[in-house]
């Protein structure tokens, strides 16, 4: 590993060809948009201290959402009276006992589910194992194995070894493009990304669902970056089960509580692997034989977690009057101009994208391959181009279509060309954290 590099302060001494193209591009595409005035709905950087004394640009929303202004109050309300002055009441008074149907209720147009299949609370990767393990449960007789994506978040891969484990299957990974021809009578179901954490490469959700259920098996989805970022469409396309966490593009806050959905037509089968006191029928009975709850409550387990709960159904207000169409189309606008801006300031052989340029194979994110990744983010950052890494060497660069605007598309590019530009060969870094 080489010396961490020097970084000259200013741009190289000439501008780069397009540079002020690019940046009136950027400001006719910003006065277009119609979700401009959604950005105002968000706590964004004014002017911090850094070496361009510019506004950030935080493209860091695939891992951790920026503030939607609407939080801090209904917080500090719900701390200050429904705990404060309410206190035990407020499980009835203030509706905390039917949060988390009621919260996933709000998430459920999101994702393209009616009301009734999303339930929210616990981690992502509790849902993932309650959604494993259940699903495995409801599988066919014969069934041997479980299908992982090969290029899953690690967390997936470590909750189906466990949950195959517990119930004597095998788990096979396979690439997600290769499900469809790789699934047998014997595969119990297959656990996908929606979108690559690391590429941003979107995976065929309708093709790769409908080979599942052709084969008899069920599908289940981890929505972690897509959910909020684009259309989903999980009733239309008969998915079984799916999971997604609340902090990244849904913007609930670090530790927001993950969702659970479970299709309607499978919820009197599902059978949790963790029959909490929150999802039985009677839960004050205090029976000792456990009776599941009717419907998606079943998918609880626990006492709720009512500050980030409640913060979460805050943060979701945001949405209102947005379309995910909306949204998807001006991700899609966004990546694309971004990825134009890289070609005009980034010097050529400096960095290439791993993200798929073909609209139907991407997410909302553009992955960037380059040597020494970690320094030159660490730079980025410090010149207040907000992205992380992914080792050995992915740049991530998340766009949240309701508060990234083009001039920050167009500023991250230039800022990242004036950086590879001043550095013919640098070293590598430490990784970043989150998914």
């Amino acid at each position: 590993m080489s010396e961490t590099p020097e970084f000259p302060a200013g741009a190289g001494p000439h501008e780069p060809p397009g540079s002020r193209e690019m940046a009136a591009r950027a400001a006719a595409l910003d006065a277009a948009d119609p979700l401009a005035a959604v950005r105002d709905r968000f706590v964004l950087d004014a002017a911090p201290d850094h070496a361009s004394g510019d506004a950030a640009v935080y493209l860091d929303g695939n891992s951790l959402g920026a503030l939607p202004r609407t939080v801090a109050g209904r917080v500090a309300d719900v701390i200050a009276r429904e705990w404060g002055e309410l206190r035990i009441r407020s499980w009835t008074e203030s509706g905390w006992w039917t949060a988390p149907e009621r919260v996933g209720d709000k998430i459920a147009p999101l994702i393209g589910a009616a009301p009734g299949q999303v339930v929210v609370g616990d981690s992502t990767s509790v849902n993932l194992f309650k959604a494993v393990v259940g699903g495995v449960r409801m599988a066919g007789k014969g069934c041997t194995e479980i299908l992982v994506d090969a290029t899953t978040f690690p967390t997936d891969g470590y909750i189906a070894r466990s949950a195959a484990r517990m119930t004597g299957l095998a788990v096979r990974p396979v690439e997600p493009a290769r499900i469809a021809d790789e699934v047998t009578e014997r595969t119990a179901l297959a656990l996908v990304n929606h979108v690559d954490y690391r590429t941003g490469r979107l995976n065929d959700l309708p093709g790769i669902t409908h080979a599942l259920h052709s084969a008899g098996a069920l599908a289940v989805w981890d929505l972690c970056h897509s959910a909020g970022a684009l259309p989903v469409g999980l009733d239309a396309h008969h998915v079984d089960l799916a999971v997604g966490c609340t902090y990244k593009y849904l913007n609930g806050g670090p530790g927001a509580p993950a969702f659970l959905y479970l299709r309607e037509s499978l919820q009197e089968r599902f059978e949790s692997p963790l029959p909490g006191w929150n999802s039985h029928a009677d839960p004050f009975a205090m029976d000792p034989a456990y009776a599941p709850a009717e419907g998606i409550a079943r998918g609880r387990v626990g006492t709720p977690d009512i500050l980030s709960l409640l913060a979460l159904e805050a943060a979701l207000e945001v949405w209102d009057g947005v379309s995910v169409d909306a949204v998807r189309t001006k991700s899609l606008a966004l990546t694309d101009f971004f990825l134009e801006c890289v070609g005009v300031h980034v010097p050529p052989d400096r960095a290439r994208s791993v993200t798929p340029y073909d609209h139907r194979q991407r997410g909302s994110q553009v992955s960037l391959e380059c040597r020494g990744a970690g320094e030159v983010m660490d730079e980025l950052i410090r010149r207040g181009v907000v992205g992380d890494f992914r080792r050995p060497d992915v740049l991530r660069f998340g766009f949240t279509p309701l508060y990234t605007s083009f001039a920050d598309a167009e500023r991250a590019a230039r800022v990242l060309g004036e950086v590879l530009g001043a550095l013919p060969e640098v070293g590598t870094g430490a990784a970043g954290t989150g998914g």
